[in-house]
């Protein structure tokens, strides 16, 4: 069904689902490490994807900050000083969107180093997902060939079968049998203290900025522009949006949030072409939040992990073909940087590593008499 530039279908409802793997780990974590409130986080994340997709009409993912979540469940953070975190990346998001520094970056950014963030991060996404199907190979296999026979289906895509083979999986284990009842529950209100704010951003916001900055806000802008050219979302937008979902979130319990090129070519993969697949998606979430709090943990955690594995080793795959277009020339050579710095550091460091080889060589070559660097 098409309403407008909206679809509704199994293909956008398959697409939805094709995030999930950076979605649930760290939910989990979130949940059962740091003490969050189920409906809380899942209300809120439900309610920001369905704003984007009304905004943007564009599949755009929302995920965890994956630094900060990294940081608050292995030091056991408590919730306010989660919500605080979100807070603050708020201010400094809207304020790195609204004085226009996003755009600018971006626009001194070149596309080998681009190339080298997203070719990083299918390879993180690719080692990740062999980490999740080790010790169950024949599940992962057999997921696999199911992406692979189903990608494309309309009336049986790859992503819904899996997730229903996940539920059939877990039945079969009996995880599902002492599951609680679906019952009503609505997110309370929630506070936190500016010096929190500080705090966590000492431990942990500032290492996350210049992730974020890569992955969330440049990489996925160029994403979107190569996948619908018509529908262009700035770097500027993106970041005022991920300033004021974290700004309003905190107050419901929600988890610092944004976006991630791996997300939407994770989306992209399995079948999402409008932001019908971001209203699908929050629809989900609203009612996991609203009625199976209680039992969302433990159906997470109980998620057989090589259906996800197998999910993302392919998105991971999909994300390292966008090199193809990077010239077999200098422009090679940032790419390449970017690519092990990020591998052996982080993205961040890859980025600055690269950016800096890309100007370092442009400079030089532009000092030979005999030839011109290319763009």
């Amino acid at each position: 069904m098409k309403i407008g530039s909206f679809e509704f279908s199994l293909r956008e409802l398959a697409g939805a689902m094709g995030d999930f793997g950076t979605l649930f780990p760290l939910a989990i974590g979130y949940i059962a490490v740091c003490g969050l409130d189920p409906a809380g986080l899942l209300v809120m994340m439900g309610l920001t994807n369905i704003a984007t997709g009304l905004i943007y009409r564009v599949p755009m993912p929302v995920e965890p900050m994956k630094v900060l979540a990294v940081v608050a469940i292995a030091q056991r953070w408590t919730p306010e000083m989660v919500y605080a975190s979100g807070f603050a990346m708020g201010v400094v998001w809207l304020l790195l969107g609204l004085t226009g520094m996003m755009g600018r970056l971006a626009r001194f950014t070149p596309r080998s180093v681009i190339r080298g963030i997203q070719v990083a991060l299918g390879v993180l996404l690719a080692l990740e997902a062999l980490r999740l199907i080790e010790g169950a190979w024949l599940l992962g296999a057999v997921s696999l060939l199911l992406v692979l026979l189903l990608r494309d289906s309309r009336y049986a895509p790859a992503a819904v079968v899996l997730m229903a083979l996940g539920v059939g999986v877990m039945g079969f284990q009996g995880n599902l049998a002492g599951l609680q009842a679906p019952s009503f529950a609505w997110p309370s209100l929630t506070g936190f203290s500016l010096q929190d704010s500080w705090r966590t951003m000492l431990l942990a916001g500032f290492s996350q900025v210049p992730l974020t900055a890569t992955n969330a806000v440049i990489a996925t802008a160029v994403l979107i522009r190569e996948y619908w050219p018509e529908r262009t979302v700035s770097e500027k937008q993106l970041a005022v949006n991920m300033g004021v979902i974290n700004l309003l979130a905190p107050f419901a319990g929600g988890m610092p949030m944004c976006h991630g090129a791996g997300g939407l070519a994770g989306q992209y993969y399995f079948g999402a072409r409008s932001g019908g697949a971001n209203l699908l998606e929050g629809a989900m979430e609203l009612a996991m939040g609203l009625f199976l709090a209680g039992s969302i943990a433990a159906l997470f955690a109980a998620f057989p992990s090589a259906i996800i594995g197998a999910m993302m080793l392919l998105v991971g795959i999909e994300m390292t073909r966008f090199a193809r277009d990077v010239r077999w020339d200098w422009n090679l050579a940032p790419l390449l940087m970017t690519v092990l710095v990020s591998l052996l550091f982080n993205m961040a460091v890859g980025f600055l590593a690269g950016l800096l080889l890309h100007y370092v060589l442009l400079r030089w070559l532009s000092r030979l008499p005999s030839r011109k660097a290319g763009p």
